[in-house]
């Protein structure tokens, strides 16, 4: 463009320079300067360009009749022409664009987290580009080291309905898909990982919610998902039948009917899928991209694109480990008095995590005489005299309820909650994430902070950054967890530390002490039995983010396996450090984690080797300090018998190198003090 408008000059001058020596007469100079001048004013481009701050990832954006953009790491082109347009009532921003100015910058900052569920200290570091569009609308760009993200910014006087957003994914080459397929919007989030080459994604099959991740020429993992989602309804992907995937919404919903005690029915739809504020940024598509798998454990780029903390002072919101009586059906044994979901056993549940140290029962479903009122409990449990109980023990009681119950309460059940003395709520069934349900997200989240209520969301949908702004949501569940018995197999929770837990805290309720390969499974409600070994289920504790980690098992079961039990009940949930050791998505992951001066260390295997050994380079710990290791491997014979383990002592130091074993389906669990 440059070498253009200075031969274009020349040329003029050439002109002007003739005319003047020939003809002799102003009359033709004025003109000539005027179009030197016209000439002269810079002309907007239609490309832009941002990089990485390391350059090895590159975004080319072009706005001609549509922006598009592709991404290029290093010489390899990723996603070719992908274009991006949000169509409102009146008007599709991104077509037809008229590029006003563009904007470069750099953010380099340190972020302190209030609640770490992976590092305490973030690196918030990338190059940003904001490009400015006639008819009041933004697109800004950041490019990371690891990975890129994009979000619209309108600027109208007046509220937008949005009719649809335009996301689509070209691939350079066939792909294959790691993700969740759903056959409708209604949706827990809770479906097995599907695996289906781009080429073969057809329009008509089931759409897949966010994350998603994608192989992407055999050599890159993109995981795909969301930051800062407000008032705006989850982002799903459908195929495209042709090598692509693109966005789909759910509608606003208009007209709700009766559904049972714990949902409502969506009777009538509008034809947009929000109607919003016309001044504000719309959510972040978030991009992570890496040629190594060990790169998206400890990822938080979810966490640096949402809002910050909203609610102020965090210094109430407790982290910790909950005894949770749901799986097992309070089915208590070993006791001498009738279990169930009564004061006595009740008063077990809180004396046993008081012996162990965790913070929290939670009362699931029955704690409470009916579903539909939050405030009169069970005739057998004398709620306060459990809530006083507990107080004794330093053990604080969380509350199951419906979304419903809350909604149609939300007024006085948290105030009544915090003046009664209860810590939390866990909050179940959504299973949508429309417009209208992001919004009761926030409002539950708003409302419960102000009576120093945390909060665990169930039947949820995926973290896309609401646990920043408001510090005491601690977990979701949004995942394939232990509570779906036999159908939570190791196979398809070896990708979620690569997937779900990448963008959040997940409530996966581990801690089996029943454990069985997948062929030996016997599962029944009041004797359920975890997939995968001993060990495998250990490691989930080290492994699996969560502000609130589940003990999901019987008590009864973890005082005879009291070893093991000790072990896990010092696991943290908050951590200061976080790192990948070996990382292979879907089949291995190894991670450390430091709180403090102690590292944990977690591993976890699929099925597909009968041994798999691991030699992992303990080059991170401190000079010149001696750490004793307590570790737990899978015994000899956990291949077959599945809770045969064995426990080691030993001491290590920086430098040195330790392997793992680890038989199929079966995991690693270590201390080092």
């Amino acid at each position: 463009m440059a070498n253009l408008k200075n031969l274009t000059r020349i040329k003029i001058l050439f002109q002007l320079k003739t005319r003047y020596n020939y003809m002799k007469h102003f009359k033709f100079i004025l003109p000539a300067i005027q179009l030197i001048m016209f000439i002269s004013i810079p002309i907007i481009a239609q490309r832009a360009e941002i990089k990485s701050p390391n350059g090895q990832i590159r975004v080319a954006i072009e706005f001609k009749n549509n922006i598009n953009y592709t991404v290029i790491y290093n010489s390899d082109t990723l996603l070719k022409n992908c274009a991006l347009s949000l169509q409102l009532d009146n008007e599709t921003l991104g077509v037809a664009p008229k590029l006003i100015s563009k904007k470069e910058s750099t953010i380099k900052e340190q972020i302190h987290r209030e609640i770490p569920f992976k590092n305490a200290i973030i690196n918030n570091n990338c190059n940003t580009l904001i490009l400015n569009f006639k008819n009041n609308f933004s697109v800004e760009f950041r490019a990371y080291n690891s990975g890129i993200a994009y979000r619209f910014i309108t600027n109208k006087d007046k509220d937008v309905i949005v009719k649809d957003e335009n996301f689509i994914l070209n691939f350079n080459g066939d792909n294959l898909v790691h993700m969740q397929q759903n056959r409708s919007f209604k949706t827990s989030y809770e479906s097995r990982y599907t695996h289906l080459k781009t080429s073969e994604y057809k329009t008509g099959d089931a759409i897949a919610n966010l994350p998603v991740l994608i192989d992407a020429q055999k050599t890159y993992k993109i995981l795909v998902s969301e930051a800062d989602l407000y008032d705006y309804p989850a982002m799903f992907l459908k195929g495209m039948g042709g090598n692509g995937l693109q966005a789909t919404f759910p509608k606003v919903p208009l007209e709700f009917g009766e559904d049972g005690d714990r949902s409502l029915k969506i009777l009538k739809e509008a034809d947009y899928i929000t109607q919003t504020n016309g001044k504000r940024s719309f959510p972040w598509r978030t991009f992570l991209i890496t040629k190594d798998d060990k790169e998206l454990i400890g990822d938080d780029m979810i966490f640096k694109l949402s809002s910050p903390n909203k609610i102020g002072d965090v210094s109430w919101v407790k982290p910790g480990q909950v005894s949770w009586e749901w799986w097992h059906d309070a089915a208590l044994y070993g006791v001498d008095f009738e279990s169930g979901y009564n004061l006595n056993s009740y008063k077990y549940y809180i004396d046993f995590a008081s012996t162990f140290g965790m913070k929290y029962i939670i009362m699931d479903e029955g704690w409470a005489k009916s579903t539909i009122d939050p405030f009169t409990p069970n005739p057998t449990i004398d709620l306060h005299e459990l809530i006083k109980y507990g107080n004794q023990k330093n053990v604080k009681i969380i509350l199951w309820l419906t979304w419903l119950t809350v909604e149609k309460n939300l007024e006085t059940v948290f105030k009544t909650f915090s003046e009664w003395g209860i810590a939390g709520v866990k909050i179940d069934f959504m299973d949508r994430s429309d417009q209208w349900m992001v919004n009761y997200y926030e409002r539950v989240a708003k409302e419960a902070a102000k009576y120093k209520i945390i909060v665990d969301f169930h039947g949820a949908f995926k973290p896309a950054g609401l646990e920043r702004a408001y510090p005491n949501v601690l977990s979701y569940e949004g995942v394939l967890g232990l509570e779906q018995g036999g159908n939570c197999k190791p196979d398809n929770s070896l990708y979620l530390p690569f997937v779900r837990n990448v963008v959040g805290p997940m409530d996966f309720t581990p801690g089996a002490m029943l454990n069985a390969q997948p062929e030996n499974l016997g599962y029944t409600r009041i004797k359920p039995v975890g997939t995968g070994t001993r060990c495998f289920q250990m490691s989930t504790f080290i492994i699996f983010e969560s502000g609130l980690q589940m003990l999901a098992d019987n008590p009864f079961n973890y005082y005879r396996e009291r070893e093991c039990t000790e072990f896990i009940t010092k696991v943290p949930v908050t951590w200061d450090e976080t790192k990948a050791l070996y990382a292979e998505a879907g089949k291995c992951v190894i991670v450390a984690k430091r709180r403090g001066n102690q590292w944990f260390i977690g591993g976890m295997t699929n099925g597909l080797e009968k041994v798999r050994v691991v030699d992992l380079d303990l080059s991170f710990l401190d000079e010149n300090r001696t750490y004793q290791v307590v570790a737990f491997e899978d015994g000899i014979n956990a291949g077959r018998q599945a809770a045969d383990y064995r426990k080691k002592e030993y001491n290590v130091k920086k430098g040195d190198k330790i392997s793992v074993r680890m038989v199929r389906n079966g995991g690693f669990a270590a201390v080092l003090k």
